[in-house]
């Protein structure tokens, strides 16, 4: 497990802000404060999730391959169609494939009707650990984010503008 960090008595990021401005980097600073600023929300929320998720064998990957298919139509989908919804290389869903099946959460079966394409199917198993996982993570991470409900409205607002802004879906 890793140690937490030593609570900072300043704000780094605020810090880091106020030496790109004092460097001449003005035209820079709020956007390298910003982007800075996500990937510790990333860091910050990727380490509750696997605190939540590693007791059950789970990394978030995996867990949100099981849910693509929990929730398709059939419980299966195409590999090819994992890595685009999920927007991850194919040798990472190959991976994450490989660790599910060791756990008896998927299996691989032929298409039925193209030879090229093998899909990845949901286990009884599976859908019990993806049950149990959504179960912990709703109610020990996904219901309280740290800031108020209006503030997760803005959040999810301001992330899907440059979402689609950056090309990430249509």
């Amino acid at each position: 497990m890793v140690p937490k960090p030593t609570l900072l008595s300043f704000d780094p990021i605020v810090e880091a802000q106020r030496q790109w401005v004092e460097h001449g980097w003005v035209a820079a600073a709020e956007g390298m404060a910003a982007i800075t600023s996500v990937m510790r929300a990333h860091q910050i929320f990727l380490a509750r999730v696997d605190e939540q998720l590693r007791p059950l064998g789970l990394s978030f990957a995996r867990y949100e391959i099981l849910m693509l298919l929990a929730l398709s139509r059939n419980g299966s989908l195409p590999l090819g169609k994992i890595g685009q919804r999920l927007q991850v290389h194919p040798a990472s869903v190959t991976s994450a494939m490989d660790r599910l099946q060791l756990q008896k959460y998927v299996r691989r079966e032929p298409h039925p009707s193209d030879r090229r394409t093998t899909l990845a199917a949901i286990t009884r198993d599976g859908r019990s650990a993806a049950d149990q996982a959504t179960d912990v993570l709703n109610c020990r991470v996904f219901v309280d984010l740290g800031v108020a409900p209006a503030v997760t409205a803005q959040i999810i607002e301001v992330l899907t503008e440059l979402r689609k802004a950056s090309g990430d879906f249509v």
